[in-house]
């Protein structure tokens, strides 16, 4: 579920007045002190934020299915080349899932992808679920303080805190997969404390290990290591700073044809296919405060590396062989962000003015690898062929943002105007080896974009609010469009948001509803050749609407019913409507999002017992194939095809069921959980069109966890 979901225990009624009788300066509100309760009713926009407590309540083991608690918000099971557990791919309200280039996503306020501007995709996503304190996406109303690449929003992995005094936990989970038996692994770690002199200090460790549910080829290896450190300068100045390092290696089984899935859907054909990659980031933020001015600067760098190896099928006279392909890449960035935010107060009128500041600054080294031949699937070692470059490219982005904004309270009313400034240089030198002579293209793009937006917020009482926004969000190139696109004439992306919607939250019930309109312009889109039809040339798609309903509610039966104390209940729903808006398919579904998604959940907490159960559920989806062009249209598939790429993708519900007991000092507060996933071991799948020969994707059989932490 949701922020409308979070757990009875913690639910606090917001009892500030709805006129302002004083006010201090909210500043970067994805940081703060205010609760997340308060910070979602203040927020003029579609906000969740979903707490460690309801993500390990749910059964959450990934990154995935923490995000499936967020109305709006749909993440597509491993496929095609995100098909590792080391990949992301999340899509929010009906954009393209395929590794997450919609969104702009950080942890702890910085950037995770490789290049936020020149290669936005999360094919490693350097976040590990043991290590996180809270999740916050907010849908709508961020375009001006965060981008780019935020027309599906801003998403913050927030890590743990460091505690005031000295502490830790140490815990292990294990799932074990039917039809198969494999296991999983996901042990973490986490210990800190602060001083009396204010030095803060936490370490934290999070990982992955073991065998997915398919039968080959399904292997994950992550580690994520994380130092953070705080220190209090003194009551309204502190400095912190942190080093993170993830590393990660995920096999990819790969898809299925029609035939090989009926025969077996949990076999693998594909022995080669993987993801590697490593991330080593460090930050430096100083943070000013003292309830009238607000000023943060932030700091800092990122090194990563991705490699991949990816089989592909050969067509003509070599059907039936395969060649090997492989793509090491490097990438590099550094960003400095300054904010600054005053109160000012005229009469009845407090205004909060913010402006803030980035340069960011990238690069990016990558190599295309390819055998030198064919070869028949199980007759060689593939890994002992040598692989020749065909291909190179040295890539750099240099960007200079601008905002400000202007929060005005009059009331019980807000409005915030606001607009940022975006200024991109960037360029790709690619040079090509393929034929009998090298040729290389020196593309380069530029972008100045003003997105302005407007906020509108509403007090009814202080549980309750009423909001309305409208904003410009944009995506520019990327390295890939630069180098790929017909003929280097590629615009950024843009879109409108409009939304309208509600947050409600008391101690017995609490729920959003938002109405959203998306209207994409000039959509870039990849003529994927993975289902037969398209050229593997990036073009303007032409348009897209993104339209639909958000919704989450939740009751806590005890506050009014003593003899039900413990039981509450949840429920959310979301109507998506995501269609082209040009070309051959104008009017249809885009493909691989579902129109409908809705949940429901149980709670019931008896003395050191708590049960859970969740019910999750998605109508069909889409994977039609390519558009084509106007003059050479394709169909539009609904039917499945041999090779299971394309046609429609019948819905499906699951159960999942948790019971957990916490022990007393007498086994030193120890907590052991057990659940199940898929109850009713129901049978379903995705599809992938992708250049690794796509197919058909199986999803979780009925599983088992077993968990178990110990504080200390």
């Amino acid at each position: 579920m949701a922020q409308a979901q979070d757990q009875a225990s913690s639910q606090t009624t917001i009892t500030a007045p709805t006129t302002l009788e004083s006010v201090n300066v909210v500043g970067n509100w994805l940081d703060g002190d205010m609760p997340s309760a308060e910070k979602v009713l203040e927020h003029p926009g579609a906000r969740t934020i979903v707490e460690r407590e309801r993500i390990q309540e749910s059964g959450a083991t990934t990154l995935r299915e923490a995000l499936r608690l967020v109305p709006g918000v749909q993440v597509q099971d491993s496929n095609g080349t995100g098909g590792s557990d080391i990949s992301l791919n999340l899509s929010v309200r009906g954009l393209t899932a395929r590794l997450s280039p919609r969104s702009y996503i950080l942890q702890d306020g910085v950037p995770i992808s490789y290049a936020p501007y020149g290669q936005p995709q999360l094919s490693l996503a350097p976040v590990a679920l043991g290590n996180l304190e809270s999740v916050d996406v907010v849908r709508g109303a961020g375009s001006v303080r965060y981008g780019p690449q935020n027309v599906g929003g801003i998403i913050n992995f927030t890590t743990r805190a460091i505690p005031k005094t000295f502490g830790g936990e140490v815990s292990v989970g294990t799932e074990i997969y039917g039809h198969g038996g494999n296991v999983k692994t996901t042990p973490s770690f986490f210990v800190g404390g602060t001083n009396e002199s204010g030095l803060g200090l936490a370490v934290l460790y999070s990982g992955t290990h073991g065998e997915g549910w398919r039968s080959g080829n399904d292997k994950v290896d992550l580690d994520d290591v994380l130092i953070k450190s705080q220190y209090k300068i003194d009551n309204n100045s502190s400095i912190s700073a942190s080093l993170h390092h993830f590393e990660a290696q995920g096999q990819m089984p790969g898809g299925l044809t029609t035939a090989q899935y009926k025969a077996d859907p949990f076999q693998s054909t594909r022995n080669y296919d993987e993801f590697t990659g490593r991330r080593t980031d460090g930050s430096l933020k100083y943070n000013y405060k003292d309830g009238r001015n607000s000023f943060e600067v932030l700091g800092y760098y990122v090194d990563s590396f991705r490699g991949s190896y990816i089989e592909r099928d050969a067509t003509g006279a070599n059907a039936g062989k395969r060649s090997l392909t492989g793509a090491p890449r490097d990438y590099s960035y550094y960003g400095v962000e300054p904010r600054f935010s005053r109160i000012f107060e005229t009469g009845s009128v407090v205004q909060e003015v913010s402006v803030g500041y980035r340069y960011l600054k990238e690069k990016s080294s990558e190599t295309s690898l390819a055998s030198s031949g064919f070869y028949v699937p199980g007759q060689v070692n593939a890994m002992e062929l040598p692989l020749n470059t065909a291909q190179t490219s040295q890539g750099g982005t240099t960007a200079n943002a601008f905002y400000i904004d202007n929060r005005i309270d009059i009331g019980d009313w807000t409005v915030t105007p606001g607009v940022r400034y975006e200024r991109i240089r960037s360029f790709n030198n690619v040079v090509d080896y393929r034929g009998t002579t090298s040729t290389a293209i020196f593309p380069k793009a530029s972008a100045n974009e003003w997105l302005p937006t407007l906020s509108v917020l509403y007090r009814v009482n202080g549980n309750w609010a009423v909001f309305a926004n409208a904003g410009k969000s944009f995506g520019p190139q990327q390295y890939a469009q630069l180098a790929q696109s017909s003929n280097n004439q590629l615009y950024p992306e843009s879109a409108k948001t409009y939304e309208v919607g509600t947050h409600y939250k008391s101690d017995t019930w609490n729920g959003e509803l938002t109405l959203f309109n998306i209207d994409f312009d000039k959509e870039l889109f990849l003529d994927r050749p993975g289902d037969g039809t398209g050229n593997g040339i990036w073009t303007d798609l032409g348009a897209t609407r993104h339209r639909g309903l958000e919704s989450a509610l939740r009751y806590d039966f005890g506050k009014n019913y003593p003899a039900l104390k413990g039981l509450s209940l949840g429920g959310n729903y979301t109507f998506t409507q995501a269609t082209s808006q040009a070309g051959p398919f104008a009017g249809r579904d885009l493909p691989l999002y579902a129109r409908h998604t809705a949940g429901l959940s149980a709670r019931y907490a008896l003395e050191r017992w708590i049960f859970n159960a969740e019910l999750t559920a998605q109508s069909k989806q889409r994977s039609p194939g390519t558009p084509g062009t106007s003059a050479k249209p394709n169909p539009y598939i609904t039917q499945e095809d041999a090779n299971g790429n394309l046609g429609n993708i019948p819905g499906f519900g699951i159960v999942g069921l948790r019971a957990s007991y916490q022990a007393g000092a007498e086994l030193r507060n120890l907590r052991l959980t057990v659940g199940v996933k898929n109850l009713f071991d129901r049978r379903y799948f995705t599809r992938s069109t992708d250049n690794n020969g796509g197919g058909k994707y199986v999803g979780m059989p009925r599983s088992v966890y077993l968990q178990a932490s110990l504080p200390f």
